[in-house]
């Protein structure tokens, strides 16, 4: 099975403290470490490591941390052929600051000065014998151009919707299955502190997709699917960092529905999937074999 991927790839330094520091102070960090990183990016990568053909399509810059993503995309097995450097130009990085004691996280990040892929930049057989496409709504135009390209082949779409960006509603109108996180869901309603999951889904449900689902961190997931509305508890592990976590989901997600499993399944083996990943620093270090996932799920 193959499934492409068009997004966000990111080179994120990632470190571990005691505790946060107030302002003016310094820190000693416990570990640091620097992984590859971004939602479709980090989706495909888990894709790979259960077996799936990934391709993905995107931009970096031609710095340092340019050359380390791409590496870090090569190494996951992933097709980069779609993987456009940009000449003169900084790719996106984050720096990402865990609390041991509570695996909460400060991130600070910054954007690739490159240009987003053009729609002239993605070959005209880019789908061709793929199976599933993921986007993350970044580059809306050549999203959205994807999305319907990759509709009119009958090729099933997912939507990662981390934030309301903009054209990331009428993206959202072409997929097959949206998968957000609670920022995006509050962002939607705009609705703050009294955020209802359950009202949020079916705004989310009336995009039209056979599938919604929201994460919600600890608190597992809620998804809609047909005239049906459930929850699904997250799995307890031990935490390291939650860095990743949703776009491992994303990738078992899109595992379990190429697998042709009830939605339910689907749901739950992501969750189990996302959970393993948080006991290792990074996005991608910690991402678990199939046999880990499948003994988590018969515990």
């Amino acid at each position: 099975m193959k499934v492409a991927g068009l997004g966000q790839c990111s080179l994120d330094n990632l470190f571990i403290v005691d505790s946060f520091p107030v302002p003016d102070t310094k820190k000693e960090v416990i570990e640091w470490t620097i992984a590859g990183g971004g939602p479709a990016a980090t989706a495909l990568a888990a894709l790979s490591r259960l077996g799936m053909d990934c391709s993905f399509y995107g931009i970096t810059g031609d710095d340092e941390a340019g050359r380390k993503i791409t590496d870090s995309l090569r190494l996951e097995n992933i097709d980069i052929s779609g993987l456009l450097k940009r000449h003169l130009s900084d790719s996106q990085v984050a720096f990402i600051a865990i609390e041991k004691k509570s695996g909460k996280r400060t991130i600070f990040w910054k954007r690739p000065s490159a240009e987003p892929l053009k729609l002239d930049e993605l070959p005209d057989d880019f789908l061709d014998g793929t199976d599933f496409l993921l986007v993350d709504g970044l580059m809306a135009e050549a999203s959205i151009y994807a999305a319907e390209k990759a509709r009119a082949e009958n090729i099933p779409v997912m939507l990662d919707a981390g934030r309301v960006r903009k054209g990331m509603i009428e993206l959202a109108h072409l997929c097959d299955y949206v998968v957000g996180s609670e920022e995006f869901a509050r962002e939607l309603m705009n609705n703050g502190n009294s955020f209802e999951p359950e009202k949020t889904i079916m705004r989310m449900k009336s995009f039209g997709a056979k599938a919604v689902t929201i994460t919600l961190g600890d608190k597992g997931s809620i998804t809609a699917s047909g005239n049906e509305v459930f929850q699904t508890p997250a799995f307890k592990v031990d935490v390291v960092d939650t860095t990743g976590a949703g776009d491992v989901f994303h990738g078992g997600y899109i595992y379990g529905l190429l697998q042709k499993w009830d939605i339910k399944n689907v749901v739950r083996f992501a969750s189990a999937f996302a959970a393993l990943k948080c006991k290792k620093l990074g996005g991608r270090a910690g991402i678990p074999t199939l046999e880990e996932v499948e003994n988590l799920l018969t515990d």
